[in-house]
């Protein structure tokens, strides 16, 4: 890198569009001031050939040698023309001069070799010659005598001394002006790139902000949507709202983590702690009976079971992670089937697991049940309604009624079930199929309860069969979960109804 473009490099955006507006500038003013200076360069020249051939004219029409000399008629034809320096001589047919009718002020015209035939060629159009001195240059204009006159020819030149003298002035006038405009132009084109740019520190202000952590900052809308500000103002906004967006969910993907690593840790510690527990009682002879060694082989037996419960949700949303809902459908044992007999198992499962509780079935929001024909795998629907049932005896009051729905609405196959509880906000409504989310303020956690992973099984199995879940709740109302399944209305096969 040259040591100008390192230069360049650190000029800031202001400078360098303002030193590429002057150098445009510049080289504009230079070339129109040249382009104007050489017109006017050549009107001039044009006027001079006009006025030597004027005294060229009078020169060709003088009767002779002899009347030349002190002729009067040539003096006026040049004071007329205004030619202060002028030359006027008269040429032999060989070129050679015969006469000088007006001699130069100073050294004459260096001309070339006028013979006849030379003359002739030039056919009275002006031409430029050096000067005999050391500088200086004219226009002469050569011109064969008249009729009635002996061979030869006539010569008039002007000097473009003048000519010269007043490109000069008016050139340095020209570039004094130039660079008065160009000085008013820096100073006006300096205040008004720093106006322009006014919007770009706005946004550097803003992208500062962010960088130093701001995520909410954004970009004022410093111009019409159409423009190119307007359009960076929109482009940043929208980029900085999905980072935004991006950092939130990180963030609550990275608590919901560690609250379900430390969850996790404590459903597997406490089986853990237990099944050790009961192993060194026995190796330190602390099992004397025989029922003392069975009643610790069923407890450590209850403790593996929930351990290996645990691990196999965690295995199945692993397998639903990696797979996705739409390759897990193809891991499924469809058949067909009626919610009907999940209906029936759950009503029996409430009434074992609380005898308290009182459990109504009923059609979907209240009525007679009715059946309700899908294309499902079992195992994993009746997971799905376990899960549920389960919910809800742990997050409900022992002895609160609970209602299972079943039936057919809106052309979709549904399963509900419905607890008086405590509900939960429509915030936690929100997050409640979320992996690792529990609604503890709300639906307060008992001794019984898991890691947060039910209802997220839920949704990804009744996601997989093509089918959504749906909760309805309000604080203090209890919850509804809704399970909503396209009907299965192909003939065949009847699916397996439990009387209910």
């Amino acid at each position: 890198m040259t040591k100008d473009a390192a230069r360049s490099r650190g000029l800031s955006l202001r400078a360098r569009l303002l030193a590429l507006t002057l150098a445009l500038l510049v080289a504009a003013l230079l070339g129109s001031t040249g382009l104007v200076i050489d017109q006017l360069r050549g009107t001039l020249v044009r006027q001079l050939d006009e006025r030597i051939h004027s005294v060229a004219m009078v020169t060709q029409r003088l009767p002779g040698l002899e009347d030349l000399v002190d002729d009067s008629q040539v003096r006026d034809t040049v004071e007329q023309r205004a030619i202060r320096d002028m030359y006027v001589a008269r040429l032999s047919a060989d070129g050679r001069i015969a006469q000088v009718v007006r001699p130069a002020e100073g050294a004459p015209p260096d001309l070339p070799r006028l013979d006849t035939a030379a003359v002739a060629e030039r056919d009275g159009e002006p031409f430029s010659t050096p000067s005999t001195g050391s500088d200086g240059r004219w226009r002469a204009i050569a011109l064969p005598n008249g009729p009635g006159q002996p061979a030869g020819s006539v010569v008039a030149a002007g000097s473009l001394s003048e000519v010269d003298s007043a490109m000069h002035r008016l050139t340095g006038q020209v570039l004094l002006i130039d660079v008065a405009v160009l000085g008013l132009l820096g100073v006006a084109g300096w205040f008004a790139v720093r106006a322009g740019l006014g919007p770009l520190r706005r946004i550097e202000t803003t992208a500062a902000a962010i960088a130093a952590g701001d995520l909410s900052s954004r970009v004022p809308q410093l111009a019409a949507p159409g423009t190119e500000l307007g359009s960076l103002a929109t482009s940043l906004n929208t980029m900085l709202d999905r980072i935004e967006a991006g950092d939130a969910a990180r963030a609550d993907a990275e608590h919901s983590m560690r609250r379900f690593i430390a969850d996790v840790s404590h459903e597997l510690r406490t089986p853990l702690a237990g099944i050790k527990g009961f192993t060194q009682l026995y190796r330190i002879g602390g099992m004397p009976a025989r029922s003392d060694v069975d009643a610790a082989m069923n407890r450590m037996e209850g403790e593996a079971e929930r351990l290996v419960e645990l691990v196999e949700e965690l295995l199945l949303l692993a397998r639903l992670d990696e797979r996705g809902a739409a390759a897990v459908q193809t891991l499924l044992q469809r058949t067909p089937m009626d919610l009907r007999t999940l209906a029936a198992d759950a009503l029996r499962d409430l009434k074992a697991l609380d005898p308290a509780r009182s459990v109504v079935l009923t059609g979907p929001g209240g009525g007679s049940p009715g059946g309700a024909p899908v294309l499902g795998d079992e195992a994993r629907l009746r997971q799905v309604m376990s899960n549920l049932v389960g919910n809800a005896i742990a997050h409900t009051p022992a002895g609160s009624p609970v209602r299972v729905g079943v039936g057919v609405q809106d052309g979709l196959a549904v399963l509900e079930l419905r607890d008086e509880g405590p509900g939960m906000t429509a915030e936690q409504a929100a997050h409640v199929f979320d992996r690792f989310y529990r609604a503890d303020t709300a639906r307060g956690r008992t001794p019984t309860g898991g890691a947060g992973l039910g209802l997220s099984i839920v949704h990804s199995l009744v996601t997989a069969h093509g089918g959504r879940v749906d909760v309805h709740t309000a604080p203090d109302q209890g919850a509804t979960f809704r399970i909503l399944l396209p009907l299965h209305t192909e003939t065949g096969a009847c699916p397996r109804v439990v009387d209910l």
